[in-house]
């Protein structure tokens, strides 16, 4: 189930599925031990005039968004019974609390008793088996453990308590579960079960013609019971509303103090610019680790999730991050960096948050040959978005504690890295993750990270290291530009291996391949070359059918719905609109970036979710949902044209 919207505090990610409901429960780190997944998710169900409907059945119309300015869901439900609810759902920013305010209104002229249904499973260590669920009568609580994962649930209205309660088996030995117990209007109270379980709260609300009235429903996350517990009283304490305000007024202080002049940007743009940071901000891990996804819908399609920590991916939402004046969190992603690079100074595929290794799928050995099971651009983008964190911040002391421990070590291993015949960085896997062999892209991330390291040397004083970063890096970039532009087709080329002294040209059109060449200063923005290769991405590549957008190469077949039809990324088409802003001359040519920004907000649901793609015929969202990468192009896309507004000014 795609996610339309996430929420966290950075030890705590919670998403809510289509129907907004609880479907995903990170939790001690972001992206590792999601305690609700899968098929798992916590319903909500109404009984009213003696009949039951669930939230997550269509019966209901569902409408779901951010609060504004906020980390905040706002959904609304209706339903022909006359009942409608609101929710409002967070994650208290200080503390391991999840919040939501749901609000119960009659719309019928007479009188009626309304009970709500909390039910919830968990799937504590990642597995549903050897679970515990009870009810406490002392705290009047219901608990979820098992070892070091405890989750402590409460309910109440107008501070009176939840009245009824049940906890069962889940979806084994014969029985659905408690939330099917609900149905009739009444709970068992079966106070614990073992193994795989759930339980239900029940709460009545009694609501006069036209009237509202609210729920307050909390869980508490720990590692013991005392702290859930402990937790439990700081809320009763300190008072739902306290929490529930204070989380609200700290997340609209986060969105503001930085807020750029958005210049032209419709106000629907900059709604998404802040809920794309919000979501960003949501994948970060507090000890580092920036995810690439915590979407567990994933599972349905393959064998794992997006829930790691691609060096690439984080780098490009630091830089993003960077951009928009967040530096707080950047520290810590260089600091995990430097933990876990390789003492030959490159980085892994991936990792998760507790800083081991994430799985992978690249090979150490291929057809009886050694190879390096790395994607070579992930190592160059973290030096240049180190780069780019002094440039913001002028903090060389942070610069100098990095630089023998990981900026002259990966700066090294770029350029010792290199083919001796050709000048272009040796064979490694695609930003794609598909192909092996020395990518435009890759090229160019290795060109701009020297560049970023010899710049860095030479700010600490390091003459010998910043000469020799930059002749390597000037080698690269010249064997890119002889050996990776194709004349005749009139694009740079994908891919290039070799076969002794001969090279194996991947000629298939890869928008990534001009990008890196111009976005990284392979070559000026002007340049026939760059000119040609984008006439050709919009002659061969751009989706001419259904949506438009970008897709990332012609023929691409991952996730593809339609023969013959790749889907366009909201990655990929950012990056046409960097192109346009880049070629810009007056404010007036700033129009067809405008057009794609637009396109990125039309395609993009209400609450600002952006997936990885979308289907090329009905934009329906594919894949990873949200996907930190696609709302990190958009934050540098906005701020390039609004810093490519005021030049033109």
């Amino acid at each position: 189930m795609a996610k339309s919207i996430v929420l966290g505090n950075g030890n705590i990610y919670v998403g809510l599925n289509e129907r907004a409901l609880v479907s995903d429960f990170y939790f001690p780190y972001i992206g590792l031990e999601n305690q609700v997944q899968g098929e798992l998710y916590h319903r909500i169900g109404v009984f009213v005039d003696g009949q039951y409907s669930s939230l997550d059945n269509s019966d209901w119309a569902v409408d779901i968004d951010l609060a504004p300015h906020t980390l905040i869901s706002n959904v609304k439900y209706e339903n022909e019974n006359g009942i409608s609810i609101k929710n409002n759902d967070t994650v208290y920013n200080e503390k391991n609390i999840f919040l939501r305010r749901m609000e119960v209104t009659n719309n019928k002229d007479y009188k009626r008793d309304v009970k709500v249904f909390f039910s919830q499973v968990f799937g504590l260590y990642g597995s549903t088996f050897q679970d515990t669920a009870y009810y406490d009568p002392k705290e009047n609580v219901l608990i979820h453990y098992e070892g070091q994962r405890i989750f402590c649930v409460y309910a109440q209205q107008s501070d009176v308590p939840f009245e009824d309660y049940s906890v069962g088996l889940y979806m084994t030995e014969g029985k659905e579960g408690t939330f099917k117990d609900a149905e009739n209007g009444q709970l068992s109270k079966n106070g614990i079960e073992h193994g795989q379980v759930d339980s239900t709260l029940g709460i009545t609300v009694t609501l006069y013609p036209g009237e509202t009235k609210s729920i307050e429903y909390w869980i508490t996350v720990g590692e013991s019971k005392q702290e859930v517990y402990d937790l439990h009283a700081f809320v009763k304490y300190k008072s739902f509303d306290h929490l529930f305000a204070t989380t609200q007024n700290f997340w609209t202080a986060w969105i503001s103090r930085n807020k750029p002049d958005f210049k032209n940007l419709s106000n629907n743009m900059v709604s998404l610019y802040e809920k794309s940071m919000f979501y960003i901000r949501t994948h970060i891990d507090n000890r580092g680790a920036i995810i690439a996804s915590g979407d567990s819908g994933m599972l349905r399609h393959g064998r794992d999730t997006y829930s790691y920590m691609w060096p690439r991916d984080g780098a490009l939402s630091v830089t993003a991050l960077l951009m928009a004046g967040e530096l707080s969190v950047s520290k810590r992603f260089f600091k995990f960096c430097n933990d876990v690079q390789e003492e030959e100074g490159y980085m892994m595929h991936k990792y998760r948050s507790d800083r081991s290794l994430g799985s992978s799928w690249h090979p150490f050995i291929k057809d009886g040959l050694e190879r390096l099971p790395i994607q070579e651009d992930e190592t160059a983008l973290v030096l240049i978005a180190l780069y780019e964190y002094y440039i913001k911040t002028k903090e060389i002391e942070f610069l100098e504690q990095h630089y023998n421990d990981f900026v002259y070590r990966a700066a090294t291993f770029l350029a010792t890295y290199i083919d001796q015949d050709t000048n272009l960085p040796l064979p490694s896997y695609d930003l794609w993750e598909e192909k092996y062999g020395t990518s435009t892209y890759t090229a160019s991330t290795v060109y701009a990270g020297l560049k970023s390291a010899s710049k860095i040397a030479e700010i600490l004083g390091k003459s010998s290291d910043k000469t020799f970063f930059e002749d390597v890096s000037e080698k690269v970039r010249l064997a890119i530009i002889e050996h990776l532009y194709l004349p005749e087709e009139k694009m740079f080329c994908k891919l290039v291996s070799k076969e002794g002294v001969r090279l194996i040209y991947d000629k298939t059109i890869d928008i990534s391949s001009i990008h890196g060449v111009f976005f990284y200063g392979v070559l000026p923005i002007t340049d026939d070359r760059v000119i040609a290769s984008i006439e050709t991405i919009k002659e061969k590549l751009i989706n001419k059918e259904g949506i438009g957008g970008v897709p990332r190469y012609a023929g691409d077949e991952y996730f593809m719905r339609v023969s013959n039809k790749p889907n366009p990324w909201y990655i990929c088409t950012l990056w046409l609109a960097q192109y346009y802003i880049l070629q810009s001359r007056s404010i007036s040519d700033l129009t067809v970036a405008y057009g794609y920004l637009e396109w990125v907000v039309n395609n993009t649901p209400k609450a600002g979710s952006m997936s990885e793609q979308l289907h090329a015929l009905t934009g329906e969202q594919l894949s990873a949902t949200p996907l930190t990468w696609s709302h990190a192009e958009y934050i540098r896309t906005v701020h390039m044209y609004i810093d490519r507004y005021k030049e033109l000014s």
